[in-house]
């Protein structure tokens, strides 16, 4: 492929779209530079550019050099970033991605916590009702539930966190505590609706057996936060993630149901484009929100005993 001094070299060029552009560029006459080039189509045997006194095209073989040299520039300076990334202390803009709900809760605290560590380090957090995509918006981070869809991103756990099913004391004496899955299907669920479907799917699963179960009530949103504030009201059964449930199961707001079964974890990733992993910011992040997300979760739990 080449010495990286070449392939920055024809990066350059390229991006000059001439000659004497590059030349400019490069600090260099314009005979230096068309010497050059000769000198590396020489070396591998095929035309990379078509020249003419004004411009410069690039050949097929020039596209397929470009694209490699281009991301073997990139690999160095990545590398160069992580090597230097464990003496460099945290520093610029930190952009971060996360739900409105757990964002206003957990994470805007947790970026008060970092700033007071980290002087140097400018966060910006943008709340969202719903994914975006990281990359577009130019985020370095962002905050996720459960299983990753985007092969593009990197996902690194934070903490775990478990979807529960619970009701108000009040609703449970009023209509009874289910004791298995199947029952809740005679119960009054408070769904959380998404793609405006009218019903719930919820998945149990005990031991190899796993039971999907379509609930139904007369109350349904598209807010997590609204439906706790009904499940707490009385108005019948949630599930929710024990980040939001926690407090509310340990007060006795609420009751804890199903307990030998398992719904499908919400456990939360922070998910970023792989090359902003190299940054020192982004590190420095990733490893606070880890330990500060540990402690966190034994404090809502109220210890090693359950609810």
């Amino acid at each position: 492929m080449g010495q990286p001094s070449e392939l920055a070299f024809f990066s350059a060029l390229v991006k000059a779209g001439s000659l004497s552009a590059a030349a400019r560029e490069l600090d260099v006459t314009p005979a230096a530079v068309s010497k050059r080039l000769a000198q590396l189509e020489t070396r591998l045997g095929v035309r990379l550019l078509n020249r003419t006194t004004r411009r410069i095209g690039v050949t097929a073989e020039g596209e397929v050099y470009l694209e490699h040299a281009q991301r073997i520039l990139a690999d160095i300076e990545d590398l160069d970033q992580l090597l230097a990334s464990g003496r460099v202390a945290p520093r610029g803009l930190l952009r971060v991605n996360a739900p409105l709900g757990f964002g206003r809760t957990y994470i805007a605290p947790a970026i008060s916590a970092f700033a007071k560590r980290h002087a140097q380090v400018e966060v910006q957090l943008h709340l969202t009702d719903r994914p975006i995509n990281l990359g577009d918006e130019g985020f370095d981070v962002g905050i996720r539930f459960g299983e990753m869809p985007d092969a593009r991103l990197i996902a690194r756990k934070i903490a775990d966190n478990r979807r529960l099913v619970c009701a108000a004391p009040s609703y449970l004496k009023a209509h009874g505590t289910p004791s298995t899955p199947h029952d809740l299907a005679q119960h009054q669920c408070i769904v959380l609706r998404q793609n405006d479907s009218a019903y719930g799917i919820w998945r149990f699963t005990k031991g190899k057996k796993t039971e999907a179960v379509k609930v139904r009530g007369p109350l349904s949103s598209n807010d997590g936060e609204v439906t706790l504030t009904w499940g707490l009201d009385g108005q019948g059964i949630l599930q929710r993630a024990e980040w939001d449930l926690a407090k509310y199961l340990r007060s006795g707001r609420l009751v804890l149901l199903l307990e030998d079964y398992a719904l499908p974890p919400a456990d939360i990733y922070a998910v970023f484009p792989e090359r902003h992993n190299m940054s020192a910011k982004v590190r420095a992040f990733l490893d606070f929100l880890v330990a500060h997300f540990e402690g966190k979760l034994a404090k809502a739990r109220g210890g090693p005993t359950a609810w």
